[in-house]
């Protein structure tokens, strides 16, 4: 349908708890899925939520077959995930490097917890529920806290640990995050 433009770091949608899906398998949420899966794809991205590009609202879909800007991540399923929750499974966190299409051109070294459970329902309303570990569990979480309205660089610790891809990582081809 459309690939949309991408909110920044800054706009103040970025940091609003977003509103719950009411309405499962309607046309206007086919084209909303439609285009964020469009926008996700031409931008080479994991994952996607609504609020990012302006749509507030608790969706977010990712995936990941191979992606240059994650070269050594575990494959994760095409997932539409509608109004989740996360728990985590045990207390184990793992620090790793996260981009964003909303922080574009800059990564973060950023703790997460390893093993996670996730709930909610697929776009016609079907029920998920997977318990997943390292880069899917990475994934569902990043873009789980946009709908929370928390982007990745609140969550790192030190901030001496964040700063641009081509800086800190030299030489690599990561994309435009």
């Amino acid at each position: 349908m459309a690939v949309r433009p991408v909110l920044r770091m800054g706009d103040p949608l970025l940091l609003q708890r977003a509103q719950e899906v009411e309405a499962f398998g309607t046309p206007e949420l086919e084209t909303l899925l439609t285009d964020m899966a469009d926008t996700m794809a031409a931008l080479d991205g994991a994952g996607l939520a609504a609020p990012q590009i302006g749509v507030s609202l608790r969706i977010v879909i990712f995936g990941v077959k191979h992606n240059a800007r994650y070269p050594d991540a575990e494959e994760v399923p095409y997932t539409v995930l509608v109004n989740p929750l996360i728990r985590p499974i045990g207390r184990k966190t793992e620090d790793g490097w996260e981009g964003c299409l909303s922080v574009p051109g800059m990564r973060g070294l950023v703790p997460r917890y390893r093993h996670i459970n996730y709930q909610g329902y697929d776009q016609f309303g079907g029920r998920i529920d997977r318990d997943v570990s390292d880069f899917h569990a990475r994934v569902v979480q990043h873009e789980c806290d946009h709908l929370d309205g928390i982007l990745y660089p609140l969550r790192i610790k030190d901030l001496r640990n964040f700063g641009y891809s081509e800086v800190l990582f030299p030489g690599e081809d990561l994309g435009d995050e």
